[in-house]
């Protein structure tokens, strides 16, 4: 959408009025971003870069003040003009800002600091608060990013148990199905792109095509020949088993792999009678490997049910750690797939003695949209500020909420080299800068810097976050 392409308009109004609200001498200000708790205790940190990328490398222009002018004008807000105008003229359109944070695929304890931002520009101190609303919309990215990689520990933990090639397995276990289901391509971009920090198989398009343009990753992610229910359905129901030998027809092939919706009308039936009778010599002989995708019905019931009518019509092999291993065939879950119906459906076969290479899932809305920035407790908030010459603490403390209280000076992130642990510290109000600030012995810093007025310092690889991501 080209009218959203503005940098000055990607702010929330009352953003406009907040360079008039600071005390009289105030030159800089520093500003934090954290995970203040939520559904899990951990955080995948992902995509500062993206947005970075996305939206400061592009110059401020005046045509882009000149826009935002008009609009502040005509909506009822004060407008800056001359404090962008400086930004045009003095600094090229660059943003006067130094921004810090946690290599991407860090996994981190949440109540730590993530990114700092500071200002740069004595005369632009108002710019960080400006731009809370772009910057903390990592919010999305870091939580899908954090929820697929929770589904990966549980899924990794049912692999190691009952297969013989967990890591093997895993890349291809989860599957994102959430294109359809997201508010817009932005979002299936950054959330698909997440969710492959994790996991290889993907529908989202979007999300491969954002790896590539933002971290250089020629293809993060693979899918398969599957078929909808139009194109079975669309055969007629007498005619559901030429449907099926169709896709064997066009995509079964040696060590291939075709999925087919089969629950267009009677999954057991299709199962029994036309993937166990009429096709079964079709799908061994084609030397590729059939996956059946059951689309209703109660999740835990409906996959159990149907690994054991294919175990009756295709066998299965007894693996190293005595679970049951199909043959020909597997089963892709994608209807009412989260987090908690993957447990469930796991411990139910598991306990039934089926290996979990048996099963993969599809999840969309609950992997892309069903989260928002509460789900983590993301906030953006000013911890320090100089006014005067002198840098002063800046925080809340609201007797309402204790879970909103936010931390105070300007704060690095350091952790223990030995032990793992991690702590968010102030920096000594006497030490300019962060690289002068002495550390206790063991201790490391375990933020960079990756923007400052205007450059990107740090250019992370895909592959640099997928690593990160599997150390913890």
């Amino acid at each position: 959408m080209r009218h959203l392409q503005n940098l000055i308009l990607n702010t929330d109004s009352y953003k406009a009025s907040h360079w008039l609200q600071y005390p009289p001498g105030t030159d800089r200000t520093f500003f934090y971003v954290e995970s203040r708790g939520g559904v899990y205790d951990r955080t995948v940190f992902f995509g500062l870069q993206a947005i970075l990328k996305g939206w400061l490398s592009r110059p401020v222009s005046h045509d882009d003040v000149d826009g935002a002018r008009d609009f502040f004008a005509a909506h009822g807000e004060p407008f800056n003009e001359s404090g962008w105008r400086r930004i045009v003229d003095v600094h090229g359109g660059r943003l006067p800002m130094r921004i810090r944070a946690v290599p991407e695929g860090t996994v981190v304890p949440t109540h730590q600091a993530l990114v700092t931002i500071e200002s740069t520009d004595p005369e632009a101190f108002w710019l960080p608060s400006y731009l809370e609303t772009l910057l903390l919309r990592l919010w999305y990215p870091v939580t899908v990013a954090t929820s697929s990689w929770q589904v990966k520990r549980t899924i990794r933990g049912f692999l190691q148990r009952t297969s013989d090639d967990p890591e093997g397995q895993l890349p291809f276990k989860l599957h994102d199905f959430g294109a359809r289901g997201v508010s817009s391509a932005e979002s299936a971009a950054l959330g698909g792109m997440a969710h492959l920090v994790n996991f290889r198989g993907t529908d989202t398009v979007q999300g491969v095509l954002a790896a590539r343009e933002y971290y250089g990753e020629a293809m993060a992610g693979y899918s398969i020949p599957a078929a909808e229910h139009s194109t079975i359905t669309s055969w007629g129901r007498d005619r559901e088993v030429d449907a099926y030998r169709n896709m064997l027809r066009q995509f079964a092939k040696p060590g291939s792999l075709v999925a087919v919706v089969s629950d267009s009308y009677d999954i057991f039936h299709a199962i029994r009678e036309h993937w166990g009778r009429t096709l079964r010599e079709q799908v061994i002989a084609s030397g590729g490997t059939l996956v059946v995708r059951p689309d209703s019905g109660d999740p835990v019931e409906v996959v159990h049910r149907c690994l054991t009518l294919l175990d009756d019509a295709f066998g299965a092999t007894v693996n190293g750690k005595g679970y049951r291993v199909l043959n020909h065939v597997r089963v892709i879950q994608g209807d009412g797939v989260n987090p908690d119906s993957i447990r469930a459906i796991l411990e139910r076969i598991t306990g039934a003695g089926y290996s979990a290479d048996n099963v993969a899932f599809g999840m969309g809305g609950a992997l892309l949209q069903k989260v928002d920035r509460d789900t983590q407790k993301f906030a953006l908030k000013c911890s320090a500020a100089r006014i005067d010459g002198q840098w002063v603490d800046v925080f809340k403390a609201p007797v309402t909420d204790a879970g909103k209280f936010s931390q105070r000076g300007r704060l690095t992130l350091i952790r223990h080299r030995e032990y793992g642990t991690w702590r968010t510290v102030p920096i000594p109000h006497e030490v300019d800068s962060v690289e002068g600030m002495g550390l206790e012995h063991g201790w490391e810093h375990a933020m960079e810097t990756v923007w400052e007025d205007g450059e990107l310092l740090r250019d992370w690889s895909f592959g640099e976050v997928r690593g990160r991501s599997e150390q913890d």
